[in-house]
């Protein structure tokens, strides 16, 4: 808690932190925030909550040893256990914004069907994880799956699974179209109508287009109010440390539907976080508050782990965090405004 304190008072001189709000959720007056977090060190979910001038954080043990994918949906938190690879959910009380260590069990459970399981997105009761496992077994070969879950009650049911001919990573819905990131270039691809898919089958991507000044893509979040779309770039996987960034693309329905299949968005088109001061170096998730202007990263790699947050980065640059707390192997970030 001792490092929590000394940084609540860089976040409280934040405005904008103290306004902010998950993917979907855009209330506009919000009592409390909650930045829901998965790490591949203990598998355990950690919750920053903010509540007024106060600030701490609860951590909900479970039964994993490592997870990603975080998502909250108002009474239950859910993340993608990578030790039993299958998604679980938790049933959040109260207690969840009173700080210290709960115990928790899953009740919510799904089949271990994955091998190597990463992001999460959302669509109603449909929850789809990208897997980055080779799926054909030719090293040779770029490829992953898309693992389709129906959530009923208190289980997932594998609906169906899409092999695609692209690596992946992070994934978000916008509306019925699925984005997905080329792990390992510098490429976005979108899946239009993709639940319409309704059997297991090889699918290539609607359209997919280059972003300049980026590396290797590997999270990404869209804001539908503000019609940013913003991906991380952990650039050399070797590099822990210091040459990530941040890319974020206003405007970006009408720049990716301007640009070929094939074709590149110009870095005069994005602005880009990037440089030593940032502490990004393997920065592997982000959400976005576009009311307030924040962007929130999971980075896996500077110092063991850190979830960071940035505001006023309207020049980008080598900008200092407005948040910067310990958390090892962090793998997923989510956030929950009510």
């Amino acid at each position: 808690m001792k490092n929590l304190k000394m940084t609540l008072g860089m976040i409280l001189g934040t405005a904008a932190f103290l306004t902010s709000c998950d993917d979907n959720d855009k209330d506009a007056t919000p009592s409390t925030v909650s930045i829901y977090t998965t790490n591949n060190s203990d598998g355990n979910i950690n919750v920053y909550n903010v509540s007024g001038s106060s600030m701490n954080m609860t951590t909900l043990t479970t039964s994993s040893t490592a997870a990603d994918g975080a998502y909250f949906d108002g009474t239950s938190a859910y993340q993608v256990s990578r030790s039993k690879n299958s998604i679980e959910g938790f049933a959040v009380t109260a207690d969840v914004s009173l700080g210290g260590v709960l115990d928790v069990s899953a009740s919510l459970t799904g089949s271990s069907d994955m091998t190597s399981p990463r992001e999460l997105a959302v669509n109603g009761n449909m929850y789809v994880v990208a897997d980055n496992a080779d799926a054909d077994g030719n090293a040779d070969t770029k490829d992953g799956r898309l693992f389709v879950y129906e959530k009923s009650g208190n289980n997932f049911t594998l609906r169906n699974t899409i092999t695609t001919d692209i690596k992946l990573w992070g994934i978000t819905f916008v509306g019925n179209d699925l984005y997905a990131v080329v792990d390992t270039e510098n490429k976005l691809a979108v899946y239009t109508n993709f639940l319409s898919n309704m059997s297991s089958t090889a699918l290539s991507a609607s359209k997919t287009v280059a972003f300049e000044g980026l590396v290797r893509t590997h999270g990404l979040t869209y804001d539908s109010m503000t019609g940013t779309m913003i991906l991380t770039d952990i650039a050399a996987a070797s590099d822990p440390e210091s040459d990530g960034g941040i890319h974020v693309v206003s405007d970006f329905m009408s720049k990716f539907n301007s640009a070929s299949d094939g074709g590149t968005i110009a870095l005069s088109d994005q602005i880009r976080i990037s440089g030593s001061n940032t502490k990004l170096g393997n920065p592997v998730d982000v959400a976005y508050d576009g009311q307030a202007g924040v962007i929130y990263i999971a980075e896996a790699g500077n110092g063991g782990g850190r979830i960071l947050a940035f505001s006023n980065f309207g020049s980008g640059g080598n900008l200092t965090p407005t948040m910067n707390e310990s958390l090892a192997a962090a793998s997923s970030v989510y956030l929950y405004k009510k």
